[in-house]
């Protein structure tokens, strides 16, 4: 008589097709981790992460929403189709109000964000300061954030670009170390500080 063998673990990983996967597929595969993102075809899972992630994301999201016009709406976490083979999931975005067509609502398309927000974390810097912004810029996104954690003191810099019709990629347009003053895409003004993140 033989054993069979056993498996400490019986789910396995999905077995990506030949050309990658489809945004149709991020959306139908059963059992993905939350978050998951699409990036050239390739699933992409997030780490946990950090506290400073998740207190600067409610820092900017509180503050957009405080003076955001009834025209647009601010969300985070949600997914931005950006064409077949790309899905990411930015920490914050400000979508046209009409987009938001009722509370199941998975998705916006990238012709519906104004502006995309990357919170920087260790597993994503690449993604976050490369490949995202630059195909943000592609799919005509105007408006871009970067937020990172810099120094010892862990205070928290906020990088602002628009996107330049022309060569269509982004322009830094300024660096925010304190407060977060800015006309686009609608007047803003947060208090970024260290001392703003420890209240929340």
């Amino acid at each position: 008589m033989t054993a069979e063998p056993t498996t400490a673990h019986s789910s396995r990983w999905p077995v990506p097709p030949q050309d990658g996967y489809t945004v149709d597929d991020l959306f139908t595969l059963p059992d993905l981790p939350p978050h998951t993102e699409l990036i050239d075809g390739s699933l992409v899972f997030v780490s946990p992460q950090r506290d400073f992630h998740s207190t600067m994301i409610d820092l900017l999201v509180t503050g957009l929403r405080s003076t955001a016009p009834p025209e647009v709406k601010v969300r985070r976490e949600m997914t931005v189709v950006l064409d077949r083979r790309n899905a990411p999931e930015p920490d914050v975005s400000v979508v046209r109000t009409e987009a938001v067509t009722g509370l199941d609502v998975t998705r916006y398309q990238a012709a519906d964000v104004l502006l995309a927000v990357e919170v920087v974390s260790p597993d994503s810097e690449a993604r976050d300061r490369e490949a995202k912004p630059h195909k943000y810029a592609t799919a005509g996104i105007p408006h871009f954030w970067l937020v990172e954690m810099t120094g010892t003191d862990q205070h928290p810099v906020v990088r602002v670009y628009e996107l330049d019709p022309v060569t269509k990629a982004y322009a830094l347009t300024g660096i925010h170390h304190d407060r977060l003053k800015t006309g686009v895409p609608f007047p803003v003004d947060i208090d970024v500080s260290a001392d703003a993140l420890k209240e929340l």
